[in-house]
């Protein structure tokens, strides 16, 4: 009968560890779609603000855009979301539970060329997307 309750307590752990780690991820997540990105560098982007918010005029800032560049950034931001997900009872009593999200992507035409995301705990500052675009520089452009 004891090793039973051990079992149990360890099945629980394990069921614990799983639920913890497949629910809503907070790390970036960097995707190449265009794996030829890697060693041959985009000369360039166009951004279109769409809501001239901080946020926005922040990534303007951050590097000269071009309007007439076939490669186009978009971003998309949002806050005081919640997954729903019954699963993450455990992360949510447990951890910083995401609430918000950053997406830097970058298209030609309807061809997605590559993508950064991020799940946040705060809501969207200047600094994350500072941080974000910056990563997406060094990986992607010239």
């Amino acid at each position: 009968m004891h090793l039973k309750s051990i079992d149990q307590r360890g099945y629980s752990l394990l069921l614990f560890i799983t639920l913890f780690f497949t629910a809503c991820s907070k790390k970036e997540q960097v995707t190449f779609y265009d794996k030829s990105l890697k060693d041959k560098k985009l000369d360039c982007l166009s951004f279109e603000a769409t809501k001239n918010s901080k946020l926005e005029k922040k990534l303007k800032s951050l590097y000269k855009f071009n309007k007439s560049c076939k490669n186009r950034l978009t971003l998309s931001y949002k806050s005081k979301i919640v997954c729903n997900s019954p699963y993450n009872a455990p992360q949510k009593a447990t951890t910083n539970f995401p609430s918000a999200y950053i997406n830097l992507e970058v298209k030609r035409g309807f061809s997605m060329l590559y993508s950064y995301y991020i799940d946040l705990t705060h809501k969207p500052k200047v600094e994350d997307i500072e941080y974000g675009f910056n990563r997406l520089k060094s990986d992607i452009l010239k």
